[in-house]
Parts: C-alpha cells; sequence; structure tokens
C-alpha cells in the first residue's frame, strides 16, 4: 500500500507555508501520469495507493478560493486513467526508447506506459511522452488482434501552465486523434509534454 504520494514543492507566495497550498502544473500532471503508470504496471504488489490530498494541499485535484474551484492538470490524469480500475493488466513494453535528462545519474525513460482491458473487452492504453520539446511517433503492436474502433484523449501543454481562477480551462483534457492503424499496427503522434489514453476496441 503506497500512501501519501505526490509532488510537495514551494507553497503559494502569501499562503500560510504550514497549510502546503501549491499550484498544480502540467509537470504535476505528468508525475502524476508516470506514477498512476506503474502501479498499473505493478497492480500485482501494489493493491492500493493515495495520492497526498485531493483539495488545496500539495498536488492537490482541486484549488479552492471562498467559492471559487477549479480543477488542476492532476485531475484530468486522474480521470483519463479511470478506465484502468478494475480492468485487467496487460503486458506492455517499449522497445528503442531513449532515456532523457540534464545530467547522467538523473536520466529517465522519455516514454512511460500501461495497458489494461476492461470487463467489456475494451483495451485502455496510457501513454506519457516527457520531452519538453520532441515529439514522438509510436507503433503499438497488438498481438491477438487488429484495433477496428479507436478513441483518444490527450493533456498537453507547456510544462508550467496551470490553471487559474481567472483561466481555469488554460490545461485540460481534449479529443485527441493523432493515429492511424496498419494491419496490426497503430501508429500514434504524442507531442512534447504530453498524456494520452486510448480507448481500443478489437
Amino acid at each position: 500500500m503506497v500512501d501519501e504520494w505526490g509532488l510537495w514543492c514551494d507553497g503559494e507566495p502569501g499562503s500560510n507555508p504550514f497549510f502546503m497550498y501549491q499550484q498544480s502544473t502540467m509537470r504535476d500532471a505528468l508525475v502524476a501520469g508516470i506514477t498512476l503508470n506503474i502501479f498499473n504496471k505493478h497492480c500485482d504488489r501494489v493493491h492500493m495507493a493515495n495520492i497526498a490530498q485531493v483539495v488545496n494541499v500539495v498536488q492537490a485535484m482541486v484549488l479552492t478560493n471562498g467559492e471559487k474551484m477549479l480543477l488542476t492538470p492532476t485531475y484530468y490524469v486522474f480521470k483519463m486513467y479511470k478506465n484502468h480500475q478494475n480492468a485487467a493488466l496487460v503486458e506492455s513494453w517499449f522497445e528503442g526508447v531513449k532515456e532523457i535528462g540534464l545530467e547522467s545519474e538523473y536520466k529517465v525513460p522519455e516514454l512511460f506506459e500501461s495497458v489494461s482491458i476492461s470487463e467489456d473487452g475494451t483495451v485502455n492504453v496510457t501513454l506519457n511522452n516527457l520531452s519538453v520539446d520532441e515529439n514522438v511517433t509510436l507503433e503499438i503492436v497488438f498481438d491477438d488482434f487488429k484495433p477496428k474502433t479507436i478513441a483518444g484523449e490527450i493533456l498537453t501543454a507547456d510544462m508550467k501552465a496551470h490553471n487559474t481562477f481567472e483561466n481555469s480551462d488554460t490545461v485540460k483534457s481534449v479529443v485527441f486523434d493523432a493515429f492511424r492503424t496498419d494491419h496490426k499496427s497503430l501508429w500514434v503522434d504524442l507531442p512534447s509534454c504530453s498524456i494520452i489514453h486510448l480507448s481500443i476496441m478489437p
């Protein structure tokens, strides 16, 4: 059981430091996507995991100010990943993915993924492109079927982009259709700094 995961950054200027109120950016969304993909790929061992806080504290999904409320980029990641719940993990892996990072000891894979299949047969694929400036074209190869119908959703923005009470829709998930099929392959164009969910019916 993983308790209270998430980013803990400096509080917003002028806020009470003990309340740990911080803004949530696209960077936080990428961390959430990576983390949920890792949890999903190790669901044989991770039976429960909780983000540290939901409202107004650390990497929250909702921020409030009096009667005002906004949804953070992290909220949209949870929304996009919900189809993994109660689904069966499908083995998946990347080939030829490069590592990125400023120093050799801090390099990480450029792409992260996890795949599951829901009770109705829908294959759920969640992808993260961590690069801040490089798009990636990815070929997904299916061993047992050819995709018939595909629906996509994407969350992408500048790494520092975030929602405010004045502009609450700066970062939000939208329909994604930058993909094409070829026999048993699905080609996907992943923009830099993006999180994608694909619902695929065989």
